[in-house]
């Protein structure tokens, strides 16, 4: 399985900076990061990621469509439209779109995923005229009131099975979904599906942290079996990359070589132990 750095996991670093520290470490893969383009401008990304030879696995992120004001829904679909487009120029065909949690003041859990729903069924078209897809994020259910009301592969695939396999997928990513039960049904159904678009790696840590947003370490260090949800995917037909993704403010504050050189290290040697 080859391996893609996700820019979050060298979150300091400019897109210039992560590319360049890609090709030195021979990395083949590198997700992007909406800020980091926006810096620069999408056809000043486009231009570095041309000349570096990498594959954009991804860019991250759109969703958030759980607003139920006309006004915010409205600008919610704006931007992840604007996503799109940035998705088309940097040359990927995924875009991640984390969901979004209850609106302010809601409760009410299914009518947020039936606003993901509708969101993501005027957004398809659109995508697809674009050459983009759209990947469906599960986060683990701690982050269902704030970040993702679809806490599992087997949600997020009830909501892209409306739509054509060219059009919605779903991301598996290791943090969000090692925990699941249903995770060999539901990555054998996202394979027969071809739904899965995306494959993201980082490891669960314990103690979490004040902010748990920031609870992940190197595969590796953690408590997930990766060999394990690597057959799963593997067994399932996914053939691309392995791309990690890591936020950690530890990690963050190292040395932005380091990191990558761990990244990698880690990524030969689960590759060796699992042989994918």
């Amino acid at each position: 399985m080859k391996l893609s750095l996700n820019q979050a996991t060298v979150k300091r670093l400019t897109l210039a900076e992560a590319v360049d520290g890609c090709v030195r470490a021979g990395i083949p893969g590198i997700g992007l990061w909406r800020d980091r383009v926006q810096e620069i401008g999408v056809e000043a990304a486009a231009k570095i990621i041309g000349a570096s030879g990498l594959k954009v696995t991804s860019l991250c992120r759109g969703g958030f469509l759980t607003a139920t004001a006309a006004e915010e829904r409205a600008a919610a679909l704006a931007d992840n439209r604007k996503a799109v487009l940035e998705a088309a120029g940097v040359g990927t065909d995924v875009l991640i779109l984390v969901v979004g949690g209850l609106p302010t003041g809601s409760r009410d859990l299914p009518a947020a995923r039936t606003a993901v729903a509708d969101a993501i069924a005027e957004l398809a078209p659109f995508a697809a005229e674009n050459g983009v897809k759209l990947a469906i994020e599960p986060l683990h259910p701690m982050f269902c009131a704030d970040r993702a009301v679809v806490s599992t592969l087997g949600q997020a695939l009830d909501i892209a099975e409306a739509f054509p396999a060219e059009q919605v997928g779903i991301v598996v990513d290791t943090y969000h979904v090692w925990w699941d039960p249903q995770l060999p049904e539901s990555i054998a159904r996202a394979g027969r599906e071809r739904r899965i678009l995306s494959y993201q790696e980082c490891d669960w840590i314990l103690p979490l942290p004040a902010d748990t947003l920031l609870g992940r370490g190197h595969v590796g260090d953690g408590h997930i079996d990766f060999a394990r949800i690597r057959e799963l995917v593997t067994a399932a037909g996914w053939r691309g990359f392995a791309e990690v993704e890591i936020f950690n403010q530890e990690i963050w504050d190292a040395d932005g070589d380091q990191t990558i050189a761990t990244v990698r290290a880690r990524h030969e040697a689960l590759s060796l132990a699992s042989g994918s």
